[in-house]
């Protein structure tokens, strides 16, 4: 998938549904490969079925779109503060539907007036998704100042329209007078004779009021946000059944006659005499009387019996129970006039109407081809085409990160010791990870403390194993005084080392009994380092062992190297953690571009930090020509266009660096700490690297989120030494 284009709303009543299916059939009918996701759905009932719009895709197309989460889910999800877990949803949602798609159009939520979040929802997905936002406005001429303002205010939420992932907007229902009342021309009350409810919108004065739009509003002039369409309000387009009026008026069915058929142009509040109404009988006029106007009725079934096809009638207040009037209706409705009845009153009938959602119900195929057609006309398809044309440079956002780290891990099904199996922390991330999927955790610990911890966190172990270390720890002895005899170990002291659980753990990895380690919630990082290069050892090739952190900021996932191990590395070292940092990004699905920090940018200082990170530079590139790299560059330098286009100019890392190596171990812990709990974000890791077999260490302050994903990353790590 090359594209994600996310359609927002600018507010209620723009047609964001019609408009985003308009832009799958623009781009359908000109060859892309494009595919369609509507994350979560506003459809009550939703989670069981697909939404209208997932269901006509479905329906009308090869294209199948996977099914959407339930608002109620997302609601819950965002009252409980776990917007990760939503996004992560979104991204597998999305991307379950992806194989061999180009484009793939994602409708967003609309926003209520009685809901703030559906925006919030709305800016965390394109986020997740890193996905171009098209802005979707209905428009009115009589109006054009408040334009600009809506598009500003909209995109806004997005990073502004100036932001280079805001591309442009859809102007909807474009028409030169105010909206009528009801949705599809309709009127509420009886216009005066001769009066038109909905004037026709010629293209002529499309095409002229599409320039004055461009002329009014300076977005449009300023080269980064595009009119991507102008859809005007047309009539003429079919408007909502009377089937459709009877469900939403909960009405009862006198005569179904066509009703299923039958499209409603207008609505009319009949409340004065026959004579001085009769200009509204005429097709497509759904009448609205109370039981006892007899006379509106008999005009109507006249009309009808007269060739005259009206929407219907509405019957308000009461039932018309005179048998022999019915007997006199009856060849109307034989010719299909449909008649319904409602216990309201005219007016709280009319009101009711006045408010019937105008969305395209998903079994109303006419409906539905016909206004798709219209919109994907009027769609600039040769706009988009050239965005999609361009090549995006790859963001790894953190929901996206998370998705793959755990659809890999689960893939991978690896068997991870956990050496303090009986901190609490621990035990609930072991649960977590074995309902999930990710990998088969084995507990080290007494098994009646480990119950007993399990009990107080509230979580269930079932399906996790669980190893009593002083039942098992004489029979990895032979193991350690073999791996340790260079050293001279004795029996005695193997005994002794082993009575730490991370020693045992790394001596059944050493014995390929496991596939990975992780400790670290209770043990020092030496604790849990130590044992892993007197037993596992470096790989061929590593200088060093080192560290990086995930961090999983807002926008994307960054990597830092080298925050836990190495207090001062000298250039060599320096410059086998820089390859050994990209190696890891690029593994985790991150394009390396790797920035080397310094307190200093390129040859603007000097000293002994800054001539060392200068020397692993050239190390580092003479080791991995093709790797890209630069440094010295300094943090805002490294992260920030604007600062790179003046401290670095023609840097092909400054400004755009996905990760981050830092000169010393106090620079890095430092760094990753202040930025990990100031900006309130996840940070994976550390994920140690340059051993044979995977063991990563975790940071007391570590959450169960964190250790979760640590237990994640070890698992994929595993497949990647095996």
């Amino acid at each position: 998938m090359k594209h994600t284009f996310f359609l927002a709303a600018s507010g209620m009543g723009s047609g964001l549904t019609s408009v985003s299916l308009g832009v799958f059939r623009a781009l359908d009918r000109r060859g892309v490969r494009v595919g369609f996701c509507k994350p979560i759905s506003q459809e009550a009932g939703a989670g069981t079925l697909l939404d209208p719009s997932s269901e006509f895709i479905a329906r009308t197309t090869g294209f199948k779109p996977a099914q959407p989460i339930a608002f109620a889910e997302a609601e819950r999800c965002v009252r409980q503060n776990q917007m990760e877990e939503l996004m992560e949803r979104v991204v597998e949602t999305v991307r379950s539907r992806a194989a061999d798609i180009d484009v793939m159009i994602v409708e967003g939520l609309l926003p209520t007036e009685t809901q703030s979040f559906p925006n919030r929802i709305n800016r965390a997905v394109v986020s997740a998704l890193s996905a171009e936002v098209i802005l979707v406005n209905s428009y009115d001429a009589t109006k054009p100042s408040a334009l600009q303002q809506s598009l500003e205010l909209t995109a806004s939420l997005y990073g502004g329209w100036r932001s280079p992932n805001v591309i442009g907007c859809i102007l909807n229902k474009v028409h030169s007078v105010p909206d009528a009342a009801i949705p599809g021309g309709s009127v509420i009350g009886e216009p005066e004779e001769g009066a038109n409810a909905a004037p026709e919108f010629n293209e002529a004065a499309l095409a002229e009021l599409q320039q004055k739009v461009v002329a009014a509003c300076p977005i449009f002039r300023s080269g980064c946000f595009d009119l991507l369409g102008c859809i005007p309000w047309n009539p003429e387009l079919p408007s909502f059944r009377v089937s459709d009026v009877a469900a939403h008026l909960g009405a009862t069915i006198i005569n179904a006659g066509e009703m299923e058929h039958r499209r409603v142009r207008s609505v009319y509040l009949c409340a004065r005499n026959v004579p001085n109404i009769l200009y509204l009988f005429h097709p497509g006029a759904l009448l609205v009387a109370p039981y006892d106007r007899l006379e509106v009725f008999l005009t109507a079934a006249l009309a009808t019996m007269n060739g005259v096809p009206l929407a219907g009638i509405v019957v308000t207040g009461g039932e018309i129970t005179n048998p022999h009037f019915l007997e006199l209706c009856r060849p109307a409705f034989a010719l299909g006039l449909p008649v319904l009845g409602v216990p309201t009153t005219s007016f709280v009938t009319a009101t009711a109407l006045s408010r019937i959602n105008n969305e395209i119900p998903a079994d109303d195929t006419e409906r539905f081809n016909t206004t798709l057609d219209f919109i994907a006309r009027r769609i600039d398809v040769a706009k988009l085409q050239s965005r999609i044309n361009v090549e995006l440079e790859l963001r790894m956002s953190p929901a996206a990160f998370r998705h793959q780290l755990a659809n890999r891990a689960r893939l991978a099904n690896k068997r991870i010791v956990l050496p303090e199996g009986e901190e609490p922390r621990t035990i609930v991330a072991a649960s977590i990870c074995q309902q999930r999927g990710l990998a088969r955790c084995l507990l080290l610990g007494n098994p009646e403390e480990i119950a007993r911890v399990a009990r107080l966190q509230g979580v269930k172990l079932d399906g996790i194993e669980i190893l009593d270390p002083v039942a098992v720890r004489e029979r990895y002895v032979p193991a350690l005084v073999e791996a340790r005899k260079a050293k001279g170990l004795t029996a005695d002291e193997a005994r002794e080392c082993l009575e730490d659980t991370v020693m045992l753990g790394t001596v059944m990895l050493h014995l390929n009994e496991v596939d990975g380690l992780v400790s670290g919630a209770v043990h020092s990082s030496a604790n849990t380092i130590r044992p892993a290069l007197q037993i596992i050892k470096t790989r061929p090739g590593a200088k060093v062992v080192s560290s990086v952190f995930f961090m999983c900021l807002p926008e994307q996932v960054l990597v830092y190297g080298d925050c836990a191990v190495n207090p001062d590395p000298d250039a060599e070292s320096l410059a086998d953690i820089a390859i050994q940092s990209a190696d890891s990004a690029e593994r985790f699905g991150i394009p390396a571009r790797v920035a080397m920090i310094s307190y200093s940018t390129g040859n603007s200082g000097s000293g002994a930090e800054v001539e060392k990170v200068k020397a692993a530079v050239v190390l580092a590139k003479q080791r991995q020509p093709g790797l890209l790299l630069d440094g010295p560059l300094q943090y805002d330098a490294a992260a920030i266009a604007d600062v790179a286009a003046l401290k670095a100019p023609g840097s092909p890392v400054a400004g755009r660096a996905t990760v981050f190596v830092f000169p010393d171990l106090n620079t890095g812990n430092t760094t990753y700490k202040a930025v990990q709990r100031s900006a309130n974000v996840v940070s994976i890791g550390p994920m140690l690297q340059g051993l044979r077999k995977p063991v990563n260490d975790l940071s007391r302050g570590a959450l169960v989120e964190d250790i979760v994903y640590t237990i994640a990353i070890t698992a994929v790590q595993a497949t990647q030494t095996a």
